[in-house]
């Protein structure tokens, strides 16, 4: 099959388009006909070596951990899937070795859901790590409808999942981005606030009695702000800084895949409540530039590698 594979870790030239085996199919794993992969920055923070000291590597790599495909051939144990079914999911292994940059994968059952009869390949490659993160982390953080929640780098791939995903669970919504980022967020049910020094009295003139929930997403002052913005019993969770956890007493959180969570969220998406925007779509050749896209931080919403 063809796939992208990199044999060191390095910058975007060490990708490369070769000829690699097909994966052996496990009892409990399907084989998927990729038709599109997504980048996320873990892709290129692996790629680069970050995640070595609690990741076990082994070479080649193939990378991507989200897909969208079509069933070609099942395991000895899997009843949820047969042939011909169209999923989507988030392929993360015990290992890092045969990801989603590739004609075929190999994925366990529990990191696959149907599809989204609503959504593209490409729209519902977009969704799952993303997806997820927003998805387990508002459930972590106990988000109910009356709430107010409060999501730095709102108008980020992570961030304006968790707007939608809030909103539709019946919580106020407030999200800091930058002031060109406002009439999209504006959009998807959040009002906007600026980052930066007076971020507290922002939130508060919309928020006089403070937040129910801090949800950070890549904002350097998320922890130090959140105790003057959380309401009393009110919590924070992060994915980027372990002190929300350890010193506010909030969650810290690395997502996981999870079947039933990302069926629940391809409810969400084709009930209408929850959009995917794609920034770029790249041919798998391509899949070098598709990082570099992605690294740049110029794109909103995701960028796309079709197989």
């Amino acid at each position: 099959m063809r796939a992208i594979t990199y044999s060191r870790y390095g910058g975007s030239d060490v990708l490369e388009l070769t000829e690699q085996p097909t994966p052996k199919v496990g009892a409990d794993t399907v084989l998927v006909r990729v038709r599109a992969a997504s980048v996320n920055p873990v892709d290129w923070k692996v790629r680069q070596g970050y995640l070595d000291p609690i990741m076990d590597v082994h070479f080649p790599v193939v990378p991507g951990w989200d897909v969208a495909g079509v069933v070609e051939k099942v395991g000895l144990d899997t009843p949820e899937y047969q042939v011909g079914d169209e999923v989507f999911g988030y392929v993360r292994k015990d290992w890092v070795h045969g990801g989603t940059f590739a004609e075929y994968v190999s994925a366990p059952v529990r990191t696959l859901a149907p599809k989204p009869s609503s959504l593209s390949f490409e729209e519902a490659a977009a969704v799952p790590l993303a997806g997820l993160t927003a998805y387990q982390s508002i459930k972590r953080s106990g988000v109910t409808a009356g709430q107010t929640v409060l999501v730095h780098a709102a108008a980020g791939g992570v961030g304006g999942f968790a707007v939608q995903i809030a909103k539709a669970l019946g919580a106020t919504v407030v999200g800091t981005a930058s002031e060109s980022n406002h009439e999209f967020l504006r959009g998807l049910g959040a009002e906007p606030v600026t980052y930066g020094d007076g971020l507290v009295e922002r939130v508060r003139a919309i928020a006089p009695d403070g937040v129910d929930v801090v949800l950070d997403y890549g904002s350097p002052d998320a922890v130090e702000t959140a105790p003057a913005l959380l309401r009393a019993g009110g919590t924070i969770a992060s994915i980027v800084d372990a002190k929300a956890r350890d010193e506010l007493g909030g969650h810290y959180v690395w997502v996981r895949p999870e079947s039933g969570d990302l069926a629940a969220l391809g409810a969400l998406i084709d009930e209408g409540k929850v959009r995917v925007e794609v920034a770029q779509v790249f041919d798998l050749a391509d899949a070098a530039a598709a990082h570099e896209a992605s690294a740049s931080g110029h794109v909103r919403g995701k960028v796309v590698v079709r197989v």
